[in-house]
């Protein structure tokens, strides 16, 4: 059952790149952030305060949202600074690179996730496991000739650095996911985190858009793709967190299978947007997953 929720996220979370892309071109990236979280905090609401009222009713919807210690809040907290500093990144180079450039780079996700399982919880990789590193590592480097067509370089380019960070700390709040999800409610988890990014983001956006002078601020242009953002985020975490709540799942297949998204969004991405190379970003797009495939049926 976890591994179809996990593939359930993963569809969510392609179409939630999308909308992220639809919003950000030629957008403020800040207030689409900030909207985005908001729209997911507001959703979770209702079931939040519910929960304290009603809490017969919710537990028979299975939306209860129990009550934390100052502990758990504080866990909860610091996967949200993990979150929103990797947000921050990638919404602002998804707006200055190629949807097909981005999601590749961030389906190398789940070997990070992999190199911190070995590192933290003393993982051993299986020959399987190898091919699938280095398969995957392989066309990595295939993908960044493909960028240098379209002029970009990869080891200059200041936006592939922001979508490389963005992925590092997207392993990162994997891993540490799999840490708090055994000690704190899953829905908890969720709610928790949707209010606190809307906490840390907006004196960021304070800070960050309004200490520029108005002739150097990019406009805000409202677009229905924005809260869409939001809502198709809370649905991918739904499923995440409820595949990583089952005793028997591994974080290390959940996070390759829902790197899987990424064919959603290259596939969505390469029709609406009509970006260069793309059989050739598809073919070695392909080849990450295949290698990921392979570190899934290792593990």
């Amino acid at each position: 059952m976890w591994v179809l929720l996990a593939l359930l996220s993963a569809f969510l979370l392609g179409i939630y790149d999308v909308f992220k892309k639809l919003s950000v071109n030629g957008n403020a990236v800040f207030p689409v952030l900030l909207i985005s979280a908001i729209t997911g905090a507001l959703l979770f609401l209702p079931p939040t305060v519910g929960s304290f009222l009603f809490p017969d009713f919710f537990h028979s919807i299975h939306l209860y949202v129990p009550a934390i210690t100052a502990r758990e809040h504080g866990l909860i907290f610091l996967k949200t600074l993990l979150v929103v500093s990797s947000w921050i990144l990638a919404f602002s180079a998804l707006k200055h690179l190629p949807i097909t450039i981005v999601t590749p780079i961030r389906a190398t996700g789940p070997i990070w996730t992999l190199i911190g399982a070995i590192l933290l919880f003393h993982e051993n990789l299986n020959w399987l496991q190898w091919t699938g590193v280095i398969t995957t590592l392989v066309f990595f480097y295939l993908l960044s000739t493909a960028g240098k067509l379209e002029g970009i370089n990869f080891r200059k380019n200041t936006w592939v650095l922001f979508i490389v960070g963005t992925t590092l700390l997207g392993a990162s709040s994997g891993l540490y996911d799999k840490y708090i999800i055994r000690q704190i409610d899953r829905l908890a988890v969720q709610a928790w985190f949707t209010f606190y990014q809307v906490a840390v983001m907006l004196p960021v956006l304070t800070v960050v858009r309004w200490s520029r002078p108005k002739s150097k601020r990019i406009p805000f242009q409202w677009r229905w793709s924005i809260p869409a953002i939001g809502v198709f985020l809370l649905l991918a975490d739904f499923a995440y967190f409820y595949a990583l709540s089952y005793e028997d799942s591994m974080i290390s297949v959940i996070s390759a299978l829902r790197r899987g998204g990424v064919l959603v969004a290259f596939a969505t991405g390469a029709l609406l947007f009509h970006e260069h190379n793309i059989r050739q970003k598809g073919i070695y797009l392909l080849g990450i997953l295949a290698g990921i495939l392979l570190i899934s049926l290792g593990s």
